[in-house]
């Protein structure tokens, strides 16, 4: 005879279900982004105040699990995740709980708004020991969480979704120094946008899958734009751009020398990009492309985060 779940069991169930429906394992790029932004203000003197920087990093990530919650909620209602039957497993396509019955539409709403206005007061008394200035910084990264996928704006569906997802990740990087810092300083933006970009490219590339559902739903993603045998090039554009951009801050001293060691890993961006362009069109061979993305992003990231951390900076630049 099976017994029947208990009462404890079934509420363990569900806080599973529910924190899966975050997708933690795409959360490290917030982890890392929020390293970026300690490393450049301890790398420039400041006094790394350690309390602070866990609530940054901690409500940091239940942001970004927010904003992953509220994109599946706009994807079902689009219709772009039912009209999916190419999704990527675990990559692209969302994480379907509302289309397999784990959580409903209306309960993935209310959780996802609900990790947002978490992170409120949180961002309200970072900002009472830092500066009223990381208000500003947090106000547009929420705006930018939300316009992503929610209406009137749905950047994501006008083509414009790597933009959004670009401002997001710098200002993470830029509000992590500030909470620190106690001030806005042009060294985080700096040391960040290559980093930012490498992340709108995990977005780009996870496009190639999708493009058909997000196509029939109306969703006008580049890819759905230009077709994936144009927009293939647009990735190996996205990394040309990021890591030209890390190599010209050094060459102009704005970032230290060392800093190099974080555009070694155009070598994955490199191969990741060349897969696509072989196969772009065939979107079931495009898994370890995908995989070469995320981890160019984030080895990017962390190598960038330690040398900024740790190594010496050119003059007195952003103290």
């Amino acid at each position: 005879m099976i017994a029947e779940p208990s009462v404890q069991q079934f509420e363990r169930a569900r806080v599973a279900a529910y924190f899966a429906a975050t997708r933690p394992a795409f959360l490290s790029v917030t982890l890392v982004a929020c390293l970026i932004g300690l490393a450049t203000a301890h790398g420039t003197g400041v006094d790394i105040d350690p309390v602070n920087a866990i609530l940054t990093v901690l409500f940091a990530l239940v942001a970004h699990a927010g904003g992953n919650v509220i994109n599946d909620y706009h994807d079902d209602v689009s219709g772009a995740d039912a009209a999916n039957t190419q999704r990527l497993f675990p990559f692209t396509g969302g994480s379907r709980f509302i289309q397999n019955g784990v959580l409903t539409r209306r309960e993935t709403a209310r959780f996802g708004y609900g990790l947002l206005a978490v992170v409120i007061p949180a961002g309200l008394y970072l900002a009472w020991q830092s500066g009223p200035g990381l208000i500003a910084i947090g106000l547009v990264g929420m705006l930018a969480g939300w316009a992503y996928s929610a209406p009137p704006f749905k950047l994501m569906s006008r083509g414009m979704g790597e933009l959004g997802i670009t401002a997001a990740w710098l200002i993470v990087v830029i509000g992590a120094d500030f909470v620190q810092r106690g001030a806005f300083s042009a060294v985080p933006a700096m040391a960040g946008l290559s980093y930012a970009l490498l992340v709108a490219n995990i977005l780009y590339i996870n496009q190639f899958p999708d493009h058909q559902g997000d196509a029939a739903s109306g969703k006008r993603t580049l890819v759905v734009i230009l077709g994936p045998s144009v927009a293939k090039w647009g990735y190996l554009l996205i990394a040309i751009i990021a890591y030209g951009w890390l190599v010209a801050m050094i060459s102009a001293d704005m970032l230290p020398q060392k800093s190099a060691a974080a555009a070694l890993t155009l070598v994955l961006s490199f191969r990741a990009g060349r897969d696509l362009i072989a196969h772009a069109t065939s979107p079931g061979e495009l898994g370890q492309a995908i995989k070469l993305t995320i981890a160019a992003a984030n080895v990017h990231g962390l190598a960038l985060a330690a040398m900024l951390a740790f190594t010496r900076w050119p003059g007195t630049i952003g103290t």
